[in-house]
């Protein structure tokens, strides 16, 4: 059966709306029907829809064939009405200004993150490797940054200055230059013709561009971005790779512009979080991540036990946490719409969920001593929170790992960025005598003949 959990609060101007939950019973038809139903809408998230495939498709021809014109356009008709193309680049001036204005512990703040995130990345970059002789070959691999890239940072209702940290540090660690990195960030969305003064994204997002040296932020964002920055316009740099999160069309427009431009191998969407609870979670601090990731517009929360009594508490709790929270809107319809807890038959089963769900963070909420029993059975997720004393946004903001991560399923083939995304390797061969060994030579002979390819034959054989 499927229990639903259904509390009234009062929210904002006292009327009463109803925050449901529903515990799916996955050993009954109608648990299992409610996951199916939930699991196709979260696979369709990454899906390729044919309208909003065919509408990328048209943006991004569009910015091709016209630039800043096609750009301010898409702008205009949904962002800002009085977008224009002056408003498209930062200037330098209105960098230093916001850096000179930062609030000095957040400044602090910033500052640190910016550092945890850097010694993590350093720390995972690739070693050089020494050569290996094999066959009489000496045989290396060597690494190199892209030489420039583009980093999508959503804008909308949130101030995403995390997202350009989690983006920007990585890249820099692998090597590409700060005056070579171009940041898209859009400002707000406006409601109708307001004649009140430009819209503009926020001042903390261009101080933490300054703090990261990075002098190219432009106030664009979507589809007509990724193209800008694909193709280049009077006013925005073409790049050779585009990373980043953002909206269905802005990662429909990555996938369509891949090829002209590199791109970061992931579908980093709408935010989701994958909570595994024994009885030994702490309901309070579970609720928390919960009502967390819910924030979110949209935010995806899936929850798994099989002890429904754990499951119960944790529901009870987020609804005693859910009346101080200022997004509880947003929240609200999260939980309501875009959310599973399911009530699993065992542990086994919340294994094969799991790895089903492939979500984009991971939270084992489990007693420490099972937690290895844990990772070495779960192998689908963007990134593992291992115990309840391990917030999700220790992640998004300060940790080390980038928090810009695979969604709608994706984690079963994709990664989150790190360092490697900006990175391209390369092998090297080099046989270093006078002469390529004979027994190379007949090989390599032998096998082109094969093919009928008998000039790669005798290519072999004058090193001899």
């Amino acid at each position: 059966m499927i229990s639903v959990i259904s509390v009234v609060k009062l929210i904002g101007d006292k009327r009463g709306i109803p925050v449901t939950l529903a515990i799916l019973d996955l050993q009954t038809p109608a648990g299992q029907a409610g996951l199916k139903d939930r699991l196709d809408r979260l696979r369709m998230t990454a899906a390729a829809d044919s309208e909003a495939a065919r509408t990328v498709a048209g943006i991004v021809a569009d910015v091709r064939a016209h630039g800043d014109e096609a750009v301010v356009r898409y702008m205009r008709q949904w962002t800002d009405p009085q977008f224009s193309a002056a408003r498209i680049r930062v200037g330098p001036e209105e960098l230093d200004r916001a850096l000179q204005q930062l609030d000095k512990d957040l400044r602090g703040a910033i500052e640190r993150a910016i550092a945890q995130v850097r010694a993590y990345q350093e720390h995972i970059l690739p070693k050089p490797t020494a050569p290996v002789r094999i066959g009489g070959a000496e045989l290396g691999l060597r690494w190199s940054a892209v030489p420039s890239v583009g980093l999508n940072v959503p804008g909308g209702a949130a101030v995403l200055f995390s997202t350009l940290i989690m983006l920007a540090v990585p890249a820099i660690v692998a090597g590409v230059k700060p005056e070579n990195i171009a940041v898209v960030n859009p400002p707000p969305t406006r409601k109708g013709e307001q004649k009140d003064g430009p819209s503009d994204i926020s001042p903390i997002v261009m101080a933490t561009c300054r703090l990261l040296g990075i002098s190219k932020l432009y106030r664009i964002g979507g589809a007509q971005a990724i193209a800008a920055l694909a193709f280049g316009t009077a006013s925005v740099p073409k790049v050779e790779m585009i990373a980043g999160p953002g909206n269905i069309y802005s990662q429909l427009a990555k996938q369509q512009v891949a090829g002209v431009v590199g791109g970061d191998g992931g579908f980093y969407g709408p935010s989701e979080v994958l909570v595994i609870a024994d009885e030994s979670a702490s309901a309070r601090r579970v609720a928390a991540d919960l009502i967390a990731q819910a924030e979110h517009d949209p935010g995806k929360c899936f929850l798994v036990s099989w002890d429904r009594a754990v499951l119960e508490s944790i529901l009870a709790e987020v609804e005693r946490q859910l009346p101080a929270r200022r997004r509880i809107e947003a929240i609200r319809k999260a939980l309501a719409n875009e959310s599973i807890v399911a009530l699993v038959k065992d542990r086994a089963q919340a294994v094969e969920l799991g790895n089903e769900l492939a979500a984009e963070h991971v939270n084992l909420a489990v007693a420490a001593k099972d937690m290895s029993w844990w990772l070495e059975r779960i192998v689908h997720g963007g990134e593992f929170f291992l115990g309840d004393t391990t917030p999700v946004a220790a992640g998004d903001y300060y940790a080390g790992p980038s928090h810009c991560l695979p969604t709608g399923t994706t984690a079963r083939f994709a990664s989150g960025i790190s360092v490697y995304t900006f990175l391209k390797r390369s092998g090297t061969v080099q046989y270093p005598g006078a002469t390529m060994p004979r027994q190379a030579i007949d090989d390599i002979a032998r096998l082109a003949e094969a093919e009928g390819l008998d000039g790669h034959a005798e290519s072999a054989r004058v090193r001899g």
